[in-house]
Protein backbone atom coordinates (compact mmCIF):
# COMPACT_ATOMS: atom_id res chain seq x y z
CA UNK A 1 0.00 0.00 0.00
CA UNK A 2 1.31 3.61 -1.07
CA UNK A 3 1.69 5.59 2.33
CA UNK A 4 2.87 8.96 -0.01
CA UNK A 5 0.12 8.54 -2.37
CA UNK A 6 -2.96 7.77 0.13
CA UNK A 7 -1.84 11.46 1.55
CA UNK A 8 -3.82 13.84 0.26
CA UNK A 9 -2.07 17.69 -1.03
CA UNK A 10 -2.87 20.72 0.70
CA UNK A 11 -3.60 23.41 -1.63
CA UNK A 12 -1.34 26.01 -0.45
CA UNK A 13 -2.49 29.90 -0.35
CA UNK A 14 -1.68 31.57 -3.91
CA UNK A 15 -1.44 28.78 -5.78
CA UNK A 16 -4.45 28.19 -8.51
CA UNK A 17 -5.67 24.19 -9.17
CA UNK A 18 -7.70 23.27 -12.82
CA UNK A 19 -7.86 19.66 -13.20
CA UNK A 20 -8.79 18.54 -17.06
CA UNK A 21 -9.53 14.89 -18.04
CA UNK A 22 -5.52 13.81 -17.39
CA UNK A 23 -3.61 16.49 -16.33
CA UNK A 24 -3.39 19.15 -13.19
CA UNK A 25 -2.46 22.69 -14.46
CA UNK A 26 -0.82 24.79 -11.16
CA UNK A 27 -0.54 28.56 -11.38
CA UNK A 28 0.91 30.24 -9.17
CA UNK A 29 3.11 33.73 -8.71
CA UNK A 30 6.40 32.06 -10.28
CA UNK A 31 4.58 30.69 -12.82
CA UNK A 32 2.20 27.91 -14.08
CA UNK A 33 3.15 23.81 -14.41
CA UNK A 34 0.98 20.66 -15.88
CA UNK A 35 1.43 17.29 -15.21
CA UNK A 36 0.13 14.52 -16.61
CA UNK A 37 -1.44 11.91 -14.67
CA UNK A 38 -1.36 8.56 -15.69
CA UNK A 39 -4.96 6.55 -16.83
CA UNK A 40 -4.67 4.48 -14.06
CA UNK A 41 -5.05 7.43 -11.42
CA UNK A 42 -7.84 9.60 -10.92
CA UNK A 43 -8.04 12.75 -9.39
CA UNK A 44 -10.08 14.98 -7.27
CA UNK A 45 -10.10 18.05 -5.65
CA UNK A 46 -12.17 18.59 -2.37
CA UNK A 47 -11.59 21.72 -0.47
CA UNK A 48 -8.19 22.80 -0.79
CA UNK A 49 -7.17 19.31 -0.87
CA UNK A 50 -6.50 17.63 -3.90
CA UNK A 51 -6.67 13.41 -3.60
CA UNK A 52 -5.24 10.56 -6.18
CA UNK A 53 -6.61 7.49 -6.13
CA UNK A 54 -6.01 4.68 -8.37
CA UNK A 55 -8.72 2.01 -9.76
CA UNK A 56 -7.07 -0.96 -8.74
CA UNK A 57 -4.14 -2.12 -6.56
CA UNK A 58 -1.42 -3.77 -8.29
CA UNK A 59 2.23 -3.00 -7.93
CA UNK A 60 2.96 -0.55 -10.84
CA UNK A 61 -0.17 1.45 -9.74
CA UNK A 62 0.73 1.67 -6.53
CA UNK A 63 4.49 3.27 -7.18
CA UNK A 64 2.73 5.59 -9.70
CA UNK A 65 0.19 7.38 -7.11
CA UNK A 66 3.07 7.86 -4.63
CA UNK A 67 5.13 9.24 -7.79
CA UNK A 68 2.41 11.49 -9.40
CA UNK A 69 1.73 12.62 -6.51
CA UNK A 70 5.20 14.05 -5.34
CA UNK A 71 4.95 15.50 -8.86
CA UNK A 72 1.99 17.64 -8.18
CA UNK A 73 3.24 18.59 -4.54
CA UNK A 74 6.82 19.88 -5.78
CA UNK A 75 5.03 21.39 -8.71
CA UNK A 76 2.98 23.43 -6.30
CA UNK A 77 6.16 24.31 -3.82
CA UNK A 78 7.75 25.61 -7.08
CA UNK A 79 5.04 28.30 -8.59
CA UNK A 80 4.82 29.19 -4.62
CA UNK A 81 8.48 29.56 -3.87
CA UNK A 82 11.05 28.13 -6.77
CA UNK A 83 13.62 25.95 -6.48
CA UNK A 84 17.21 26.66 -6.60
CA UNK A 85 20.81 24.83 -6.80
CA UNK A 86 23.97 26.25 -5.55
CA UNK A 87 27.21 25.30 -7.14
CA UNK A 88 30.91 26.26 -5.97
CA UNK A 89 33.95 26.34 -8.03
CA UNK A 90 37.08 25.11 -5.94
CA UNK A 91 40.35 25.38 -7.74
CA UNK A 92 43.14 27.64 -8.83
CA UNK A 93 41.56 29.77 -11.94
CA UNK A 94 38.26 28.54 -11.67
CA UNK A 95 35.42 31.55 -12.63
CA UNK A 96 32.37 32.02 -13.79
CA UNK A 97 30.61 35.08 -15.27
CA UNK A 98 27.41 35.51 -17.40
CA UNK A 99 27.11 37.03 -20.98
CA UNK A 100 23.65 37.47 -21.69
CA UNK A 101 21.57 34.25 -21.06
CA UNK A 102 25.21 32.65 -21.52
CA UNK A 103 27.24 30.80 -18.68
CA UNK A 104 30.66 30.69 -18.84
CA UNK A 105 32.99 28.72 -17.06
CA UNK A 106 37.05 29.07 -16.73
CA UNK A 107 37.98 25.85 -15.97
CA UNK A 108 41.72 25.35 -15.98
CA UNK A 109 41.45 24.23 -20.01
CA UNK A 110 43.05 26.37 -22.91
CA UNK A 111 39.20 27.71 -23.81
CA UNK A 112 36.41 28.69 -21.74
CA UNK A 113 33.06 26.68 -21.56
CA UNK A 114 29.97 27.93 -22.99
CA UNK A 115 26.60 26.29 -21.40
CA UNK A 116 23.41 28.30 -22.51
CA UNK A 117 20.27 28.37 -20.15
CA UNK A 118 17.75 26.64 -21.19
CA UNK A 119 14.05 27.96 -20.87
CA UNK A 120 12.49 27.88 -17.46
CA UNK A 121 15.94 28.36 -15.61
CA UNK A 122 17.67 31.17 -14.55
CA UNK A 123 21.49 31.40 -13.55
CA UNK A 124 23.11 33.98 -11.58
CA UNK A 125 26.69 34.07 -10.71
CA UNK A 126 26.77 36.26 -7.37
CA UNK A 127 30.60 35.84 -7.15
CA UNK A 128 33.20 34.23 -9.69
CA UNK A 129 32.84 31.27 -7.89
CA UNK A 130 29.25 30.61 -7.32
CA UNK A 131 27.05 29.31 -9.47
CA UNK A 132 22.98 29.93 -8.65
CA UNK A 133 20.45 27.57 -10.70
CA UNK A 134 16.69 28.56 -10.15
CA UNK A 135 14.11 27.69 -11.56
CA UNK A 136 10.26 26.27 -10.80
CA UNK A 137 10.15 22.81 -12.25
CA UNK A 138 12.03 21.09 -9.64
CA UNK A 139 13.03 18.22 -12.11
CA UNK A 140 14.67 21.22 -14.55
CA UNK A 141 16.78 22.80 -11.93
CA UNK A 142 18.16 19.22 -10.95
CA UNK A 143 19.26 18.35 -14.03
CA UNK A 144 20.87 21.72 -15.14
CA UNK A 145 22.95 21.90 -12.35
CA UNK A 146 24.10 18.39 -12.81
CA UNK A 147 24.70 19.52 -16.13
CA UNK A 148 26.71 22.35 -14.82
CA UNK A 149 28.48 19.85 -12.53
CA UNK A 150 29.58 17.15 -15.19
CA UNK A 151 31.91 19.42 -16.78
CA UNK A 152 34.54 19.35 -14.68
CA UNK A 153 33.67 16.55 -11.55
CA UNK A 154 35.76 17.27 -8.54
CA UNK A 155 38.66 14.97 -8.50
CA UNK A 156 39.17 13.05 -5.47
CA UNK A 157 43.13 13.68 -5.32
CA UNK A 158 42.92 17.44 -4.58
CA UNK A 159 38.99 18.08 -4.57
CA UNK A 160 39.38 20.82 -7.76
CA UNK A 161 36.11 21.22 -9.72
CA UNK A 162 32.46 22.04 -9.54
CA UNK A 163 30.25 20.86 -6.95
CA UNK A 164 27.19 21.08 -5.11
CA UNK A 165 27.38 23.84 -2.12
CA UNK A 166 27.76 21.89 1.46
CA UNK A 167 28.75 18.52 -0.93
CA UNK A 168 31.53 16.39 0.52
CA UNK A 169 34.62 15.56 -1.63
CA UNK A 170 36.59 12.54 0.24
CA UNK A 171 40.06 13.45 -0.49
CA UNK A 172 42.27 10.01 -0.95
CA UNK A 173 46.01 10.16 -0.31
CA UNK A 174 48.15 10.23 -3.14
CA UNK A 175 50.14 7.16 -4.61
CA UNK A 176 53.33 6.86 -3.55
CA UNK A 177 55.55 5.29 -6.18
CA UNK A 178 58.64 2.85 -4.90
CA UNK A 179 62.05 4.05 -5.64
CA UNK A 180 64.92 1.88 -6.48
Amino acid sequence: MSRIGEEPIKIEEGVEIEIEKKSVLIKGPKGELTVVIPDVLEIAKEDDKVVLSRKDDEKLTRSLQGTNRMLIANAMKGVKDGYEKRLELVGVGYRAKMEGTTLVLSLGWNHPVKVESPDGIEIEVPDETTVVVKGIDKQLVGEFSAKVRGIRKPEPYKGKGIRYEGEYIKIKTPKVVAKA
